[in-house]
């Protein structure tokens, strides 16, 4: 294409956006690519995953996530295709309470399913073909006798026979596998020390394996975008406490959910540093959750994944990075790196699942018993989280430990935000005389003030 032309002008500008948007998103991956390598992921799926039309995209990103150098454990299902197989054996399944009760005939059902689905899977993450995501890769996929079953036993006078429950994960196995960077491929099926086999639940096998992992994340790819509020918004992040009020509650989960959520709770509960409920149709789903701010599925963690504290040296380079934007557009008076280093004792940072995402300081005039509230800042995708407002009444306690009685704040854009927290304007000859000797009146500030 002629580079003069109309047409090569005006997609030059698109080309442009494009470029910038996507060093954009990797600047913003690295954090998270640094704090996931050599940690241990577990990746739960159906069957209608592994035999749907998001299989191939899921080996895709599973490669991925193996070439940056995560543990990689994946643990499918293959409910569809057993029930597809006991119909074309012309038998009945049979459940009770939502779970099936396996017979020597349903059984073979299974093990014939399950190898096939397993063999589907592996073929999936064995690609290597020029000019596809996996070109030039290897994904060395391995399994094994990890899990020892038991019966699940008699339940209201029903035997459920061939179906087990998970008796013990060979942990040690996984890890020499994960160790030498295999990525671990686990059928939910179990034997017992006198050599049976037994149907075991997907889900509950990959709560199992991510326990005895003490694995980072538990995912599970299900059939909605996540835990949805009463208005049918994604919950983007729920402890376990409050995940267990809405599953007593049962409004508005899904089959997948009904399932997945109690697994959920208890692995959290357990050690599992994370759970995510990531919907199994978003393409591209295990990467914006892992690798972007926001995420598109649910969190379920044992604490909340918010974090306020004090800011340490080693935050120096994340501050940076949060408030250069909003110094470039003026918001905020522009600081060095090294004024930071020397004042950092002076910020408040609050962190989203390890990652810095708001800040704010405290300047003390103890001989006038007044504090500038200063440098408050969030990342755009989080300021309707309430951020602010913790940072705030974090900033106004630690005024009040210092015997400070007033707290004012001096601001070009956020008027409104500071009004509608109690702060009321006043002339800039209320300052502190420190504070009044550097006041900008080229940049004129509003200044204003809150009694504590």
């Amino acid at each position: 294409m002629n580079a003069e032309s109309p047409t090569a002008q005006a997609a030059l500008p698109v080309a442009a956006d494009s470029t910038a948007q996507f060093v954009a998103w990797v600047r913003g991956a690295a954090p998270y690519i640094h704090a996931f390598r050599g940690k241990t992921f577990v990746v739960a799926f159906g069957g209608e995953v592994a035999g749907g039309e998001r299989a191939q995209s899921l080996a895709y990103d599973c490669n991925l996530l193996a070439a940056l150098g995560i543990r990689l454990v994946l643990v499918h299902g293959a409910r569809p295709q057993i029930d597809a197989e006991v119909a074309r054996r012309g038998l009945e399944p049979r459940f009770h309470n939502g779970l099936r009760v396996t017979d020597a005939a349903a059984l073979e059902c299974v093990k014939a399913a399950m190898a096939v689905t397993r063999f589907e899977v592996e073929a999936l993450l064995s690609q290597g073909l020029p000019n596809t995501p996996m070109a030039g890769s290897y994904m060395r996929v391995t399994g094994g006798n990890f899990i020892t079953a038991r019966p699940f036993g008699v339940v209201d006078g029903v035997d459920f026979q061939y179906t087990g429950a998970v008796r013990r994960i060979i942990a040690d196995e996984i890890n020499a596998d994960l160790d030498q960077q295999n990525v671990v491929l686990i059928t939910p099926l179990g034997v017992s020390p006198a050599g049976e086999i037994f149907n075991l639940c997907m889900e509950e096998v990959a709560e199992a394996v991510a326990v005895a992992l003490k694995a980072e994340k538990l995912i599970y790819l299900c059939d909605a975008p996540g835990l949805l509020d009463p208005e049918g918004k994604l919950v983007e992040s729920v402890t376990a406490d409050e995940a267990a009020r809405k599953l007593e509650a049962g409004e508005g989960l899904t089959e997948d959910l009904h399932l997945y959520l109690p697994c959920a709770i208890r692995a959290v509960r357990k050690g599992v540093s994370r759970c995510h409920l990531i919907d199994r149709d978003k393409d591209g789903g295990l990467l914006l959750e892992f690798f972007t701010h926001a995420g598109v599925g649910t969190v379920v963690s044992r604490d909340p994944l918010f974090r306020l504290r004090e800011a340490t040296i080693d935050d120096v380079g994340a501050l940076v990075s949060l408030i250069s934007p909003m110094e470039a557009d003026g918001t905020l008076v522009r600081r060095g790196r090294e004024l930071l280093e020397q004042e950092v004792d002076r910020f408040s940072v609050v962190e989203h699942d390890g990652v810095l995402v708001g800040c704010a300081a405290l300047y003390p005039f103890s001989d006038e018993s007044a504090a500038e509230l200063a440098c408050l800042a969030v990342m755009p995708e989080y300021r309707r989280a309430g951020l602010g407002d913790q940072l705030l009444r974090r900033i106004e306690r630690r005024a009040r430990m210092q015997r400070l009685e007033r707290l004012f704040v001096l601001t070009t854009r956020t008027a409104h935000w500071f009004r509608e927290r109690g702060f009321s304007e006043v002339s800039p000859e209320a300052l502190p005389r420190q504070k009044r000797e550097l006041y900008n009146f080229q940049r004129r500030s509003k200044v204003f003030a809150k009694p504590l």
